[in-house]
């Protein structure tokens, strides 16, 4: 049976734009099972040896800041159905743990983050490119909320870090490698003509597609 290439996806956006929720209504819709998914923020470098004042020094949006040369060889790995182990970072402390999450390779690649467009090693792995376009307001108030609950951080902490790199980044970054995208999705999971596309799309590819030997869906 021939081996068909995996399709690698890149769901890139702002900060709070609503990409994560993008990636995770297409792997409810599609299957877990048949999509092998890379979420950038799991390839933040690990700082554990950094003492802690160098460490608050990090600015957590710029591209120095991940590993993304390993993300690219775990595509480049996936796309040869090799399996892959994923990183688990602690944003707590701001270190990698020990911890891995083994991903299998399937048909099709997800991969998500803001600055997945912005290297173009990586973003030439990249079939087709999802940009989730949010208005600002929103941003800032969903990574808020999400930096509270989920990290333990302080507000005060969430709207400097905001302030001093997370805005700046986005405008120098993140806001360019829009051009880059060959679809642009306004309001992220909330817009359902949009999602019903990229689902459609990724649900004939997945009918058509031989499967190789040892790839189950």
């Amino acid at each position: 049976m021939a081996q068909h290439t995996p399709l690698v996806i890149g769901i890139a956006g702002g900060s709070g734009s609503g990409k994560t929720t993008v990636a995770q209504k297409i792997l409810n819709r599609i299957g877990i099972d048949k999509i092998a998914y890379l979420p950038h923020d799991a390839y933040y470098r690990d700082l554990s040896k950094l003492p802690s004042a160098q460490r608050s020094e990090i600015n957590f949006d710029h591209p120095n800041s991940l590993e993304t040369e390993l993300m690219i060889e775990h595509v480049l790995r996936l796309k040869d159905y090799q399996p892959v182990d994923l990183p688990v970072y602690d944003f707590s402390s701001d270190r990698r743990t020990e911890s891995v999450i083994r991903i299998e390779p399937r048909h099709i690649i997800l991969v998500e983050g803001i600055l997945i467009f912005v290297e173009r090693e990586l973003r030439e792995l990249l079939d087709l490119k999802i940009f989730v376009d949010t208005d600002p307001d929103l941003r800032f108030i969903r990574r808020l909320q999400r930096d509270i609950q989920e990290r333990g951080r302080s507000a005060e902490s969430v709207v400097q870090q905001y302030l001093n790199t997370v805005r700046p980044m986005h405008l120098e970054f993140v806001e360019p490698s829009k051009r880059y995208a060959d679809v642009i999705i306004p309001e992220g999971g909330f817009n359902t003509a949009a999602m019903d596309m990229v689902v459609a799309r990724l649900e004939v590819l997945l009918r058509t597609t031989p499967t190789p030997k040892g790839i189950y869906t």
